[in-house]
């Protein structure tokens, strides 16, 4: 055989191997990070055996059930429960369990402490709404069985701790009976069940701990009735407010009988005359009450009678008892004031003389002190120290121990609610540059290890110490802003109302700052965080000034509350201006103008449907009244399926004038039927969304081009029996309806009907697409539908004479009024997975391929080429489609493995995917956030204008070296050669 025949079959070989997308071992990391969260913690148990002091376990608002080192705050295990599985209450059962109660009372499960391997669940059923109550019964004995006492969904339950099966089970079938505490002193066989009938008619119930029966049944009324839930005291009394709030009834039962002492607040004192609020603490023989700004710590004292034990300011926490003996008992009262919380552990027999008192220094936004939770242990000189776990208002969790946070977890990023991004600065002087020590010989150490990866010579710790050089040198944590576009600021809002900034180098905070400081200077009590917004984004003056945020929310969770502004600076996290608004917002509207400041342009809807400007300066008012007659927007009402679009027309009829307020008018609304169909999404573009071109050039040489409208919004309903669990109706009840819909018109563009088709829907709209994902009850499987929509007014455009002579319309304005002829195409495909949410790429110029991110059921994030999706795929493509890129068509979309963007990790309570354009056009930055974190970039089609962070410069340069060695060998020995020859 021939060398060349040789060559061609190597080359054809080449052309026919498939790129790999997988990753390097030692390149997990480099372009990515994860951060596990656990969220704010609403219960905490410390394991008392000697094996498990040394971690906590927790449950938390976002569904987390986790146990924590408590030396350095990391999660020995954690489980992240469905989104609807709230957990209600949390216990040790056997020294060796941690039993946890949720959804509403419906499900007790049993996790194994060591390890969290769950050992056994248990669904409690019933259908009555009632309040959620877990009692674990202490065992002296490990391996003894121990009841489980659980009251949910109208019934009361008597549990083995051992295997979770259900012993007895007792209906509490009143209407209007709500039971409010259950226990089982101990040593004892009896089982106590306290309820209310309305506010005033006290009931408590003594039931066999054996098979549940009731051995005795007493009530009483007391007439001024109860204001709120009874706290208890001892075993056999409790403490509740009269209805007024302004006297403290004890309800002792002993032996069931029930009695009621009611002692007035102002005996106490003649300035405690507000309302009273019993503060939630497990204290026995104690109790505290807040009046006005004053915590009252009571002691119950001669079996019915109150004694004010001591006074403490607000704001004021005080933990649960810790028995240190069985006639002893510790407890913490926490402090605080601007920068400090003081810490003074009492016991119950000395409350004058605090057993330990120490001062901790806390960062004020970290907010006021929610909850503390406390835990002993012993020194070495036999005397007890002790430990407190503070949650502050901004979520975060801190260990506290003599005198000094242990650890502290920024658990308030499990609970992101909006998000955007900033440049960070350009390099100068006065910037604050990451400074990384850089020798020759690291240098050249790592080109040398690099060769070695290279030629497969490397050994394990070889390939550690050279990801670890590439995390050390690597400039992706620098605070400048880079020429592709990678380093940028993650400014994210979370539940709590704090604003962070993210680094996209490492995920680190660069700073923060909590909205609820607007309290502090008297303009808000409770500011709640919406969303956050592009505020300034100076382009032309970049090296002068910083750019800003805006920061939307409103002073108080109800709708109609006034909003708050908060102007904030994206590179130090300051704020430049706040501002209570004198109106609600219902809907903010960024609008696509800046002033001469570069100021964007805000149109803030209230409650009323008035439109209210901002900035209120007299330049963004001209630039605003040149430009209102383009200004539309609409509005979603699904729960009253009714779709409305608005205009401006004036301003508004106010008794002050105010020339930035404007009236709105209703142009269109479209009305869905509410007995066959119920909105269940609704979605548009991206703002900043852009389209490279308007043309598609098909196999056939034909030319179709893209309607392309900003105003398009994609509408999904399906039937009201069908929005509720998948499986909860049969295929001829369900039915899903898509609409394509132009916003400024109401005008319905597409429609299409899938039958047996049931939620919940994920879409995504993008350019002249939309794909959305249900599920197929007749098929019993997922499926993604995807609609192309096309503009066939500038078909005509395809002559090459018409478009030489100008003779076209494809510069002409696009104007919403004029009817548009659209051709649409549709096509559908089965998906093996369930959605949580779905994103797509987006780059700069819009050139690279675009991939669908998925959010899968297994907290993932998977990567689907577009072209999967193309609705002109056929079983046969001709040859001109193949070269096109079109697939052929099978019914299943595919999954590969190494498509997965998150890799092997999951990012728990997923709830969505944030693309952000990187200045490289073939890369998108990825965010991804739940109650975990995950960033990465990734190239849809590779990164086709760059070279990878990993090329090979030293291999480059040795095989540049050896062909100029090679070359002047081999010009020497030619040389040579024809000297010899001339003197032959």
């Amino acid at each position: 055989m021939s060398t060349s025949r040789v060559l061609l079959g190597f080359l054809i070989l080449l052309f026919c191997v498939a790129p790999s997308l997988s990753l390097y071992e030692d390149q997990v990391g480099l372009a990515d990070w994860h951060q596990k969260y656990i969220g704010k913690v609403k219960q905490a148990v410390f394991h008392t055996q000697k094996a498990g002091r040394k971690r906590v376990v927790v449950s938390t608002e976002e569904n987390v059930v986790a146990s924590l080192d408590l030396r350095r705050g990391d999660i020995f295990w954690r489980h992240v429960l469905g989104e609807n599985d709230e957990i209600d209450q949390i216990d040790v059962a056997l020294g060796k369990y941690v039993v946890t109660l949720s959804s509403e009372g419906g499900i007790l499960r049993a996790w194994n402490l060591p390890d969290g391997q769950m050992v056994w669940e248990t669904f409690l059923q019933g259908s009555v709404h009632s309040k959620s109550l877990l009692s674990v019964q202490a065992s002296a004995k490990m391996e003894k069985d121990s009841l489980i006492l659980v009251f949910g969904k109208g019934f009361l339950h008597g549990i083995s701790s051992i295997d979770g099966d259900i012993l007895w089970r007792k209906e509490f079938h009143g209407e209007s009976l709500e039971i409010q505490k259950i226990f089982q002193p101990v040593d004892s066989d009896i089982v106590y069940a306290v309820g209310l009938v309305g506010t005033s008619e006290f009931h408590i119930y003594q039931i066999s701990a054996k098979n549940g029966d009731i051995l005795k049944h007493n009530s009483a009324v007391f007439p001024n009735g109860f204001y709120g839930e009874p706290s208890f005291v001892t075993n056999d009394m409790l403490v509740a407010l009269d209805a007024t709030r302004s006297s403290v009834i004890l309800i002792s039962f002993t032996s069931g009988d029930i009695s009621f002492h009611q002692t007035y607040v102002v005996d106490f004192g003649q300035e405690f005359s507000g309302t009273a609020t019993i503060l939630p603490s497990k204290t026995v023989g104690f109790f505290a009450v807040k009046v006005d700004s004053t915590v009252l710590l009571m002691r119950v004292k001669g079996g019915n009678k109150l004694e004010l034990a001591e006074k403490i300011g607000d704001p004021a926490v005080i933990s649960d008892a810790l028995f240190l003996s069985d006639s002893q008992q510790a407890f913490v009262t926490v402090q605080q004031d601007e920068s400090t919380i003081h810490l003074t552990v009492k016991l119950d027999n000395d409350l004058r003389s605090g057993l330990l008192k120490e001062s901790i220094k806390m960062d004020h936004q970290r907010g006021l002190i929610q909850k503390v939770f406390i835990n002993n242990y012993v020194r070495t000189d036999r005397s007890h120290g002790f430990r407190a776990l503070v949650v502050m208002e901004d979520h975060s969790l801190h260990l506290v121990q003599q005198g000094d946070i242990v650890w502290s977890r920024e658990d308030g990023l499990a609970s992101i609610i909006d998000m955007t991004t900033s440049e960070l600065p350009v390099q100068k002087d006065g910037v604050s540059v990451a400074k990384v020590e850089h020798n020759l010989f690291e240098w050249l150490k790592g080109h040398v290890l690099k060769l070695k990866g290279t030629l497969m010579l490397a050994s394990s710790d070889d390939i550690v110490e050279l990801q670890g050089m590439r995390l050390k040198n690597s400039e992706r944590n620098k605070m400048t802003r880079d020429h592709n576009g990678f380093r940028k600021l993650l400014i994210v809002l979370t539940k709590a109302g704090k604003i962070l900034a993210l680094h996209t180098g490492d995920g680190r905070v660069v700073w923060s700052l909590l909205l609820p400081y607007l309290r502090q200077s008297g303009a808000c009590q409770h500011p709640f965080g919406l969303n956050i917004y592009q505020w300034q984004v100076p382009h032309h003056h970049a090296l002068d000034e910083n750019p800003s945020i805006l920061v939307v929310g409103r002073c108080g969770t109800d709708t109609d509350a006034p909003g708050i502004f908060s102007i904030i600076d994206s590179y130090t996290g300051k704020e430049r201006k706040s501002l209570r608004l004198a109106h609600s917002i219902a809907q903010v509207i960024p609008l696509p103008f800046t002033d001469s400041s570069e100021q964007r342009l805000h149109l803030i809807v209230d409650t009323e449907k008035r439109a209210h400007l901002y900035p209120r300066s007299r330049e963004a008012l001209g630039d605003f009244l040149h430009e209102i007659s383009n200004i539309y927007w609409y509005s979603v009402e699904a729960d009253k399926g009714i779709i409305r679009g608005h205009s401006l027309r004036g301003n508004c009829f106010l008794e002050v004038a105010d020339d930035y307020c404007f009236d709105s008018q209703e142009l269109w609304s479209i009305v869905f039927p509410s007995e066959s169909e119920k909105i269940a999404a609704a979605v548009t573009k991206k703002l900043n969304e852009v389209v490279h071109t308007q043309a598609k050039v098909s196999a056939d040489e034909d030319v179709m081009y893209k309607y392309i409208s900003k105003n398009m919004l994609f509408v999904a309903t399906v039937a009201p029996k069908a929005s509720d669990d998948i499986g909860s109706v049969t295929p001829e009840e369900a039915w899903l309806v898509a609409y394509l819909i132009d916003v400024v018109t109401g005008r319905i563009l597409h429609r299409v009907t899938h039958m047996g088709a049931q939620g919940p829907i994920h879409a995504v709209l993008s350019e002249n697409w939309v794909v959305y994902h249900y599920f197929n009850l007749r098929a019993h499987r997922y499926e993604m539908s995807v609609i192309e929509i096309y503009d066939q007014s500038r078909a005509d455009n395809k002559d090459f004479w018409r478009l030489v002579l100008g003779k076209h319309n494809l510069t002409s304005p696009i104007s919403s009024y004029s009817r548009p002829e659209v051709a649409v195409k549709s096509q559908t495909y089965f998906f093996t997975h369930s959605v949580k949410t779905m994103a797509v790429t987006s780059t700069a110029k819009g050139i690279t391929t675009k991939q669908l991110l998925i959010g899968t059921i297994g907290s993932q994030v998977l990567a689907l080429d577009k072209r999967y999706l193309d609705p002109r795929r056929s079983l046969n493509p001709s040859q001109a489609e193949k070269e096109e890129g079109i697939i052929p068509l099978t019914d299943s979309l595919p999954i590969i493995p190494q498509s997965y963007v998150t890799h092997s990790l999951q990012v728990e309570g997923l709830r969505r995917i944030v693309t952000i354009p990187a200045k490289l056009e073939s890369t998108t930055l990825v965010f991804t956030y739940g109650v975990d974190l995950f960033f990465t970039r990734i190239a849809p089609s590779r990164t086709y204008d760059s070279l990878t962070e990993d090329f090979n410069y030293a291999l480059l340069l040795l095989t540049i070296i050896v062909l100029l060695i090679a070359i002047f060998v081999t010009w020497v020995l030619s040389e040579r050669k024809d000297l010899r020859d001339k003197w032959r």
